[in-house]
């Protein structure tokens, strides 16, 4: 096996990462390899709390504010969960990182990429994935899945927000360092079965 260990789904809300992030698990387990699964904001519990604040509907939090609270959320995470892991020579699989903040906070918010970059590198001590995959789903398809669920603050957001969220998700996806696109608008079978491609190739 590589040195690669640190594997990213990404996306916007409502794109399959949760699916998809679970399927992958279990088929890298399957195949004998230890995977952590985790999330942001969360899989501390100081993060999970910070994400149960920055989600909750009842609260209006500045564009900088937000930001702040997600990278402090990031650097417990990174170093609580996802450093040890990666020393113990397990696969990290989480949803979302580094790349959400800027496609979110960025771009959805209008933050300067160049501050936000900064802060994700001072929150992860330069932590980066090896792969990240961006599940990629038109703004038409929010309101059709799952849609008895109740939306937190983010989900909340106008579809405009969410357009300007997938734009950078795009622009992103072409530009970073071993970032793949992944079409997550065709069957869930078909989606899995190219993210564990993606996955096992990397793996090698």
């Amino acid at each position: 096996m590589s040195k690669t260990r640190f594997l990213v789904l990404e996306g916007p809300d409502k794109s399959g990462k949760s699916t998809q992030a679970a399927l992958l698990a279990e088929s890298l387990r399957a195949r004998g390899l230890r995977v952590l699964h985790t999330r942001e904001p969360g899989g501390t519990s100081f993060a999970e709390a910070v994400r149960s604040v920055l989600l909750d509907p009842r609260h209006t939090v500045c564009p900088l504010a937000e930001l702040l609270l997600y990278e402090a959320a990031r650097a417990q995470h990174t170093e609580e969960v996802i450093r040890p892991a990666l020393a113990r020579g397990e696969v990290v699989l989480s949803e979302r990182y580094t790349l959400a903040t800027l496609a979110y906070q960025a771009g959805g918010r209008g933050l300067p990429s160049s501050l936000v970059r900064s802060l994700n590198r001072i929150a992860t001590s330069g932590l980066t994935p090896d792969l990240t995959l961006v599940l990629d789903m038109p703004d038409s398809e929010f309101g059709v899945r799952d849609p008895s669920r109740a939306h937190d603050r983010l989900e909340q957001e106008s579809s405009a927000f969410r357009r300007k969220v997938r734009q950078a998700y795009l622009r992103l996806a072409k530009s970073e360092p071993h970032t793949l696109l992944v079409d997550s608008g065709r069957d869930k079978s078909a989606v899995q079965a190219e993210i564990l491609e993606h996955a096992l190739q990397a793996l090698k």
